[in-house]
């Protein structure tokens, strides 16, 4: 049986026991949980968590060394952060307007009458920035900030780009390191179906349904938003001659971890070995583009930024004006770009979003306790714009290299 279908089927499998366990045995939930399902899952994240942090180091090195023309690099960087801002665009528009045509926010009712609870604070946009620049590359590395790892490792490559020969042997090192932990990768994802049962069967166990039935039009709202850009996504591959149904047969696995998980950087491993493997992509592409969005390319977080936004402003009768809409558009973007790939984030930031809006952040404690239901919707659009990101990459890239051959033969 195929990694993907393992995986498809530990997650219907992980939905049905956590709500058998849920709706007939739930005095044996809290036990279950908290000595098998819980500690099953932590220890598959921690695992892969293990490789996270070795493969985008050794990836973006190898990835941007592997291209030796440096005007490449630079035309490779912008044209794919042109294509991350318009789909994040087309995200938080998508989110945006369906929370506006659902009104998740005046089907509530009483469940929106909560006592305010103390919302984390998420950065500043110029806080955030700073932070990128690691003061201790150690730290960012024993921290597991994908950010800072990655600005390290363009210190890196420059680094080894000025060095020349001296710095050849320090490259064998690292692309020697880079072989053995795909290997270990390969090793570590055949785990993948019982982390993401148990995973997904803790959260069906011990979240229940009754708070689902009061927020259902607000989950209604979020996971519809979702599909629509999920939709919007196989368009775009569609009219730029990507076959939808190839690029989902080859990131099946992928999306399947990302789902149960609801952690972008726990299905970075699988994600690039699904680009190089099964979908043929460059590597020079996938060991740079792949990396790169899971640090940066989080789609399921501009929609739930946008939604949340209109959410919060519904419940509590704020008026929309432009100046509120583009405030929120513009925060929701940034945001999205600092949101951690780790589960819960999301909600984490939404306070961020809302005090640059001005709008309360009593909503934040209205929505985060069906966070984690939504949270693998989310972050399985998050994957699926970062690899489909990559492939359009790949595809431009194969477009750019093919015109003057042509023009060669027209002219022969």
């Amino acid at each position: 049986m195929k990694l993907s279908t393992k995986i498809t089927v530990s997650l219907v499998l992980g939905i049905f026991f956590g709500a058998i366990l849920n709706v007939f045995f739930p005095s044996i939930v809290p036990t279950l949980d908290q000595y098998v399902l819980s500690p099953v899952g932590k220890g598959f994240l921690r695992i892969i968590q293990f490789v996270v942090v070795p493969i985008v180091f050794t990836s973006l090195i190898v990835g941007f060394l592997s291209i030796k023309n440096t005007e490449k690099v630079g035309r490779l960087t912008w044209k794919l952060l042109t294509l991350y801002i318009f789909t994040n665009i087309v995200a938080l528009l998508i989110g945006i307007a369906t929370a506006s045509v659902l009104k998740p926010g005046t089907a509530v009712g009483d469940v929106g009458k909560v006592s305010a609870q103390e919302a984390p604070e998420g950065q500043g946009i110029i806080d955030w920035l700073i932070s990128i620049i690691p003061s201790n590359p150690f730290e960012a590395f024993s921290t597991g900030n994908l950010l800072q790892i990655i600005f390290t490792a363009i210190l890196i490559i420059i680094g080894l780009r000025l060095a020349g020969d001296k710095g050849k042997a320090f490259l064998s090192f690292i692309e020697s390191f880079h072989h053995i932990i795909e290997k270990i990768t390969v090793v570590i994802l055949k785990l993948s179906p019982i982390g993401v049962f148990a995973l997904i069967s803790s959260v069906i166990a011990t979240q229940g349904f009754g708070l689902v039935q009061k927020l259902l039009m607000y989950i209604i709202g979020l996971v519809l938003a979702i599909g629509i850009m999920l939709a919007a996504y196989s368009l775009i591959l569609y009219v730029c001659k990507i076959s939808p149904a190839r690029f989902w047969k080859s990131f099946l696995p992928t999306f399947g971890i990302a789902f149960g998980t609801a952690s972008s950087n726990a299905s970075l491993p699988a994600a690039i070995e699904n680009a190089q493997r099964q979908y043929k992509m460059k590597d020079e592409i996938a060991s740079f583009a792949i990396p790169l969005g899971t640090a940066l390319k989080r789609d399921g977080a501009c929609i739930l930024q946008g939604f949340n936004a209109l959410f919060v402003a519904q419940l509590f009768d704020v008026q929309l004006t432009p100046l509120l809409i583009a405030t929120i558009m513009i925060s929701s973007i940034v945001v999205s770009f600092s949101t951690a790939g780790v589960p819960g984030a999301g909600i984490i930031m939404m306070s961020t979003v809302l005090t640059a809006a001005g709008l309360p952040l009593e909503g934040i404690a209205i929505v985060a306790g069906i966070d984690r239901l939504t949270d693998g919707f989310r972050t399985l659009l998050n994957v699926f714009g970062n690899t489909a990101n990559a492939a359009l990459l790949d595809q431009w890239e194969q477009k750019a290299s093919a015109k003057p051959l042509n023009k060669g033969k027209m002219t022969a």
